[in-house]
């Protein structure tokens, strides 16, 4: 009798380590609509909170306290957004920046750098430049 309450112990705490599990994951994937600007995880929105646990203990998925909070707040609510029509935009625009920022960069390292030839500088017009020219050399 004693090895089974030992195990119905140990399954009572696996079950709740699921649950905390599943409503820290909840609360780091909506946003907490009291300023909007973190996560219910990182911010502590206190009320949201309550109504994630009340709603994993009463049973429910993670998709469906999900949809329970996009039904509540809108599509807004979500921490990361849902990659389909316009979001989809989101999920790929970094993509494809960097693409284009890299074919660019390609383009510029395959252009040839012409280079003039050089313009020899005219030194007639100064008087004594070859005695100059002569000292210089004398001193390296």
């Amino acid at each position: 009798m004693r090895k089974f309450y030992i195990i119905l112990l140990f399954c009572a705490l696996l079950g709740a380590n699921d649950q905390e599990e599943l409503i820290m994951d909840i609360e780091k994937s909506l946003m907490a609509t009291c300023c909007w600007s973190g996560t219910v995880y990182d911010h502590g929105n206190s009320d949201m909170e309550e109504e994630i646990v009340a709603l994993v203990k009463a049973g429910k998925t993670k998709a469906e306290v999900l949809d329970h909070f996009v039904n509540k707040h809108g599509e807004r609510v979500l921490a990361i957004p849902i990659a389909a029509g316009f979001n989809l935009f989101v999920w790929l625009a970094p993509a494809l920046i960097g693409l284009i920022a890299v074919f660019i960069w390609f383009q510029y390292l395959k252009t040839p750098v012409v280079q003039e030839d050089r313009i020899q500088p005219d030194y007639s017009d100064i008087t004594h430049s070859d005695q100059i020219e002569r000292e210089l050399h004398e001193l390296d």
